[in-house]
């Protein structure tokens, strides 16, 4: 057994309403039906943090994130007191990054400014697309030129280092549209860009109801030439989906791809946390609906160690996600395990082109980061009461 390690701690904080729900949203939001229930959600908020800080005691916070939802949907004087109270509670670092999600139709005009003073230091504005007919289809409620004074704003409070949303592989989009939408984006001036596939999600109105969506081949295709012309622009990818300027990769995702710890708040809000003293990894989890959430004051909050036959999976489902790959010593350090336990899967995934090895490092090739979800497979568990170790899967 390998040394499980102290790994580092960000704060998640969750905000689950929306204005709309969008038909292709699998995330834990809801549309806001009546007033927006602000000081009840804080006070709830508050206590689930503060029931909390003991799991974590004096650890450094290294960034915030506030997701939904749409956090913008609340005040500036309310997102100030949520920091606030982070800030009393917990060790954050002082150069801590604090990122919220907003959406450009739901935050007031010239209220950037104010949440800059409230603490914010990085925002993640959710464009998804130029264009104004494909917004419909999505369900999104701005415009693009909302998306435009948005971005604006931004830069006049201060507040350059955001990164903008944006889909491909939309209902009747073409590689030229695609191409159109990294454009537009562009002359935002963003400092980073997440730029994902439109998925047709279990559960969701889409999947119901799916959309005319452009073939695998041409969504290929859009990724290619989107990728070409944001490395063009001084867009680095580091992650299957995300591209920043230098010195601006989401310091709060990498750590979760890194396999890090985080503390979660919020109505449905997951956690991860790690205790090297009993050599255990700890998953949490809020109460999932916001009125179930606000009438247990936070206080429903359920905790489940990690089997450790299920870590290398848990493990790759993020760390495999990095362009760069990562050290192999993270592994041990990350889950207590040791590398060997893993090695013949590596071995294979490589003799098979796609994982890279060179010395002390695993990274996918361009043929795995494709086919992510296929490499991942061979690292989930079997029944170890029947197969004493871990699946490989004959996928691919």
């Amino acid at each position: 057994m390998g040394k499980l390690m102290t790994p580092p701690l960000a704060l998640y904080v969750h905000f689950p309403w929306c204005v709309r729900k969008c038909p292709y949203c699998d995330f834990n939001s809801h549309a806001l039906q009546g007033e927006l229930a602000e000081d009840r959600y804080l006070e709830a908020l508050v206590q689930d943090l503060s029931a909390q800080v003991a799991s974590v005691g004096n650890r450094e916070i290294v960034s915030i994130f506030m997701g939904g939802g749409t956090p913008s949907l609340f005040s500036p004087e309310a997102i100030g007191r949520v920091l606030n109270c982070a800030r009393e509670n917990l060790n954050i670092a002082a150069d801590a990054e604090v990122t919220m999600e907003a959406n450009p139709g739901a935050v007031e005009r010239g209220r950037f400014a104010e949440y800059r003073a409230a603490g914010l230091n990085r925002v993640s504005l959710g464009a998804q697309s130029f264009d104004g007919r494909t917004l419909k289809t999505l369900g999104r409620i701005h415009s693009p030129d909302e998306t435009r004074f948005a971005a604006e704003e931004l830069h006049a409070a201060g507040l350059s280092n955001f990164n903008l949303d944006l889909m491909y592989a939309l209902p009747e989009q073409d590689v030229s549209a695609a191409l159109s939408d990294v454009e537009n984006a562009l002359a935002l001036q963003p400092a980073h860009v997440s730029h994902y596939q439109l998925t047709l999600e279990p559960g969701t109105v889409f999947a119901a109801q799916p959309p005319p969506l452009p073939t695998d081949d041409v969504a290929a295709e859009m990724l290619q030439e989107c990728a070409g012309r944001l490395a063009e622009a001084g867009f680095a990818q580091y992650e299957i989906s995300a591209y920043a300027r230098p010195e601006r990769r989401c310091r709060h995702n990498l750590n979760y791809w890194s396999f890090g710890d985080y503390l979660g708040v919020g109505a449905g809000a997951h956690g991860k946390l790690s205790f090297p003293s009993g050599g255990t990894i700890v998953r949490t989890t809020q109460a999932r609906e916001p009125r179930r959430y606000l009438a247990a004051a936070g206080a429903e909050l359920t905790r489940t160690d990690v089997p450790s036959v299920e870590l290398p999976f848990e493990f790759m489902l993020n760390a495999l996600r990095l362009v760069e790959g990562f050290p192999t010593e993270l592994f041990t350090e990350r889950t207590g395990l040791e590398w060997e336990q893993i090695a013949p899967i590596v071995e294979r995934l490589r003799q098979r082109g796609l994982l890279e090895l060179p010395t002390g490092h695993l990274r996918p090739t361009m043929t795995g980061l494709r086919f992510l979800n296929d490499v991942l497979l061979n690292f989930l568990a079997e029944n170890p009461k029947t197969t004493g170790g871990f699946g490989l899967s004959t996928s691919l």
